[in-house]
C-alpha cells in the first residue's frame, strides 16, 4: 500500500534507536542501519564446499545408473541435435516431446488464460478495509449470524485454496505434459497463494483470532467435510511412483482433474461466493466482499481452464471416457451438491440477507447442471433455475463502478490495456 510518510523521519525524533544486537528488525520498522542487518548475516549453516568424499559416495547419493525416469517431466538428458519441435508431437499428458519449449503453440486457449490471467493481476493489500473494521467493531453493525458467515467462510477458503495449491505444485503438475497449460498453472499457483494471502488480510484487518480461522477446518464438521472429501482425490497424483501412461492410471488423472476443477473450485466456493458478495451489496463488508469479487473472478477461470483441459484429455484418449466413468462422475457431482447443501444449512441455520438453504439447493442444482453440460455429461436436476441472477452480474467486470467508492474491479494491467 501507499504510504507518504517521510521514510527518514524517524531518524530524526530524538527517540530513535537504531536495531540493536539483542533485536532483530521487524517489518515496519523503516530503515535499518547496515551494522544490525549484517549482524544477523550468515546465519543460515554454513556448507563446506570442500567435502572430504566425493559426492556419490555419501549415503543417500543416486547413482547415475539408478537415476529416476523424467521422460515427459522437462528434466530430461540434453540431447544434442535434435529435432525441432512441431506442433503435432504436443499432447496434454502423456507427451514425449520437449517440455522446455513454449512455442509452437497447441493449445492456444491455455496460453489466453496465462495472458487473461496476468492481464487481471491485483494484490489484497490494495483494498481498503477501514470501512468493515469500523463495522465489524461496532456491536449492533452485524448480526450473529451474519459474522459467523464472515468467519465460517474465511475459514473454509482459507484451507481450501492451500489445498488447490498444494494439489497443483505437488501432483498435477507433474502430470500435465504440455508447457503452454503449464504456463497457466504456475499462474494458477500464484493466484491461489494470492488468495491464502487475501484471507489473512482480512483476517489482519479485522482483529480475528488467526488460530480460529486457519484451524476451523480441523475443528468444526461443517468446514471439514469438504476438504475430508477432496484430500483422497490428490492422493494418486501426489505419489512418486504413479505415473500415468495406461487407461487406468490415465482415468486416476482424469477424475481427480474433475474433483478439484468441476467440483471443488466449481460447486464447494459457490455457497460461500454468494453470501460473502450478498453482504457487499447490501452495503455491508465490502472490503471482504470485493476481496471475494476479485477471487471468484480468478476461480472462474481456473474452473473454465480445468474444463478445458479434461475435454481436451477426453478428444486425445476417447476410450477414458467409457460409460462406467461417466457415471462415476455424475456420481461425484451429485455427492458434492449434497456436501454443499449442508455446508448451506450449517452456515445459515436461519434465513439472513434474504436467502435461506433451499434457495441454495435450487441454487447448486443449477451450478450442478452447468458442470455437468461443460463436461459432456446429462443435466441431473431438470428444471433447476438460478434464484442468485445478480452472480452472473458479479462476474460481468464490465459493470462500472464509482471510482471514488471502491478500486474498478476490471482493472488491468497497463500492458494489457488496448489503446484502439
Amino acid at each position: 500500500m501507499l504510504n507518504w510518510e517521510d521514510p527518514l523521519a524517524k531518524f530524526n525524533e530524538p527517540a530513535f534507536r537504531p536495531q540493536g544486537p539483542d533485536r532483530h528488525p521487524h517489518a515496519g520498522d523503516g530503515l535499518v542501519d547496515n551494522e544490525s542487518l549484517m549482524a544477523t548475516a550468515g546465519a543460515a549453516p554454513s556448507v563446506n564446499p570442500l567435502l572430504a568424499e566425493p559426492a556419490d559416495t555419501l549415503p543417500g547419493a543416486l547413482k547415475p545408473d539408478a537415476d529416476a525416469d523424467l521422460t515427459g517431466t522437462g528434466l530430461e538428458e540434453i540431447e544434442m541435435g535434435a529435432g525441432r519441435i512441431r506442433v503435432d508431437d504436443k499432447k496434454i499428458i502423456n507427451c514425449r516431446a520437449d517440455l522446455n519449449q513454449l512455442v509452437p503453440f497447441k493449445y492456444d486457449w491455455a496460453w489466453q488464460k496465462y495472458l487473461d490471467g496476468c492481464a487481471n493481476h491485483w494484490m489484497p493489500s490494495e483494498i481498503n478495509m477501514s470501512a468493515d473494521l469500523a463495522l465489524w467493531r461496532d456491536p449492533n453493525g452485524l448480526t450473529d449470524d451474519e459474522r459467523t458467515i464472515i468467519k465460517r467462510n474465511l475459514g473454509f477458503f482459507s484451507t481450501a485454496d492451500s489445498l488447490v495449491a498444494n494439489n497443483l505444485v505437488l501432483a498435477v503438475y507433474r502430470h500435465i505434459t504440455n508447457p503452454e497449460c503449464r504456463q497457466y498453472l504456475l499462474r494458477q499457483a500464484f493466484e491461489e497463494a494470492l488468495h491464502t494471502h487475501a484471507y489473512q488480510y482480512c483476517v489482519e484487518s479485522l482483529g480475528l483470532d488467526e488460530g480460529e480461522i486457519f484451524n476451523m477446518y480441523r475443528e468444526l464438521p461443517a468446514v471439514a467435510r469438504k476438504a475430508e472429501w477432496a484430500l483422497p482425490f490428490t492422493r494418486h497424483l501426489a505419489d512418486p511412483n504413479f505415473h500415468t501412461g495406461t487407461p487406468e492410471n490415465d482415468q486416476i488423472l482424469l477424475r481427480e482433474l474433475i474433483a478439484f476443477y468441476v467440483i471443488f473450485e466449481g460447486i464447494f466456493f459457490y455457497v460461500g461466493f454468494t453470501q460473502i458478495l450478498s453482504m457487499g451489496r447490501r452495503n455491508k463488508m465490502t472490503g471482504v466482499a470485493e476481496q471475494f469479487q476479485y477471487i471468484l473472478r480468478d476461480e472462474s477461470m481456473h474452473m473454465n481452464f480445468g474444463i478445458d483441459v479434461i475435454n481436451q484429455i477426453k478428444i486425445e484418449n476417447p476410450g477414458l471416457w467409457d460409460q462406467a466413468f461417466r457415471q462415476e462422475a455424475v456420481q461425484m457431482i451429485r455427492e458434492a451438491v449434497e456436501l454443499e447443501t449442508q455446508y448451506a444449512r450449517d452456515t445459515m441455520p436461519r434465513g439472513v440477507l434474504g436467502l435461506n438453504a433451499p434457495m441454495f439447493e435450487e441454487y447448486l442444482h443449477f451450478i450442478a447442471n452447468r458442470r455437468c453440460s461443460q463436461i459432456g455429461l446429462p443435466e441431473q436436476y431438470p428444471g433447476a433455475g438460478n434464484p442468485f441472477p445478480w452472480m452472473s452480474e458479479v462476474l460481468d467486470l464490465k459493470k462500472e463502478k464509482n471510482f471514488f467508492e471502491t478500486r474498478v474491479t476490471e482493472y488491468q494491467t497497463g500492458g494489457a490495456l488496448c489503446w484502439d
